[in-house]
């Protein structure tokens, strides 16, 4: 088995903006995975807020090459060679997809003809958060998702809710709000019938959620990762939002869906931004996920070849189902 990764770049559509920083492009990693004359991919997106970055990611992705003689790489071990993270995620998928010789996830997942996806009003001033939400919804956008910092919040939720009467809004704080009054801000944000609000504190400060009236569903995002994060986050937050690229693959997204829902979480599923190879292998936690924030391959400006259709608001599965 031998296993090469490189750097790539995607120009984004548009720039966007969230309480951290402002891109005009994406750098992912590919994964190839070749054996025995068959070939998978795989794709990450190394997040600078986890300590990642594009060297370190394919260093630690180059580094299964050189296992000892003897052991065979597969997506079990895989969980104990690489830490939870982008490299792991994309070795895991393509391990996936080598397996089922691309026909993953359609082959052995029962998947929704149609997938409702959050598509994402960047961060900006309030009128033009409310010209960006008027063009998704344009497009046909069901589902809003609305970034924020600590400034001007409900200028801006207004802005998205008057031009977006009947779309379904999420927002995501990305961690910003730690330092303001909490539950007087979540009753100000309650008559605008937003339907979740993302990782409102940052990681660590979770405890700041326990015992804070809050009459919209609260979500983790940073600070959930794996099924180890979870013990610590009941009482903070209902929904949990599960990302290939924080779990580290697939297989370890699925233990996380499972023992979430054991936990009384609801489930979330979400990307980094990347092309449609990336988005694929979230798509099975997808069809039967409470929201889904898959709308990575919107904002960049060109997807790859044959890469998912988004119509209306939604992944188009139809007939690729299984």
């Amino acid at each position: 088995m031998k296993i090469n990764a490189v750097h790539e770049q995607f120009p984004l559509a548009r720039p966007f903006t969230t309480s951290r920083d402002t891109r005009t492009h994406q750098d992912v990693v590919t994964v190839t995975i070749s054996k025995d004359g068959i070939s998978a991919l795989g794709e990450c997106t190394p997040y600078p807020r986890y300590g990642e970055n594009i060297k370190s990611v394919i260093k630690q992705i180059h580094s299964l090459n050189k296992l000892p003689a003897g052991v065979a790489l597969n997506r079990t071990n895989l969980q104990q060679l690489l830490p939870a993270g982008a490299a792991r995620n994309a070795v895991d998928c393509a391990l996936w997809r080598l397996e089922y010789q691309q026909q993953f996830p359609y082959q052995i997942f029962e998947m929704k003809p149609e997938i409702i996806t959050a598509m994402t009003v960047s961060l900006d001033a309030p009128k033009v958060m409310a010209q960006q939400a008027k063009e998704l919804c344009k497009q046909g956008a069901r589902l809003l998702k609305v970034k924020l910092n600590d400034e001007q919040i409900i200028e801006r939720v207004k802005a998205v809710r008057t031009i977006a009467p009947d779309a379904e809004l999420i927002i995501d704080a990305n961690e910003a709000w730690g330092e303001l009054e909490l539950e007087a801000l979540f009753t100000q944000l309650s008559p605008f019938g937003i339907r979740m609000i993302e990782q409102p504190v940052p990681k660590g400060q979770d405890a700041k959620l326990l015992g804070i009236n809050h009459p919209i569903t609260l979500c983790a995002d940073e600070s959930c990762h794996t099924c180890d994060d979870l013990d610590e986050l009941i009482g903070c937050y209902e929904m949990v939002n599960i990302k290939l690229d924080k779990s580290g693959g697939l297989t370890e997204a699925l233990a996380l869906e499972e023992k979430a829902h054991k936990l009384g979480f609801k489930v979330m599923i979400g990307c980094m931004v990347g092309s449609s190879l990336a988005i694929e292998p979230a798509l099975p936690i997808a069809s039967r996920a409470e929201i889904i924030d898959l709308d990575g391959p919107l904002l960049i400006k060109n997807d790859r070849a044959d890469g998912l259709l988004y119509q209306g608001g939604a992944i188009q599965l139809g007939s690729v189902t299984a």
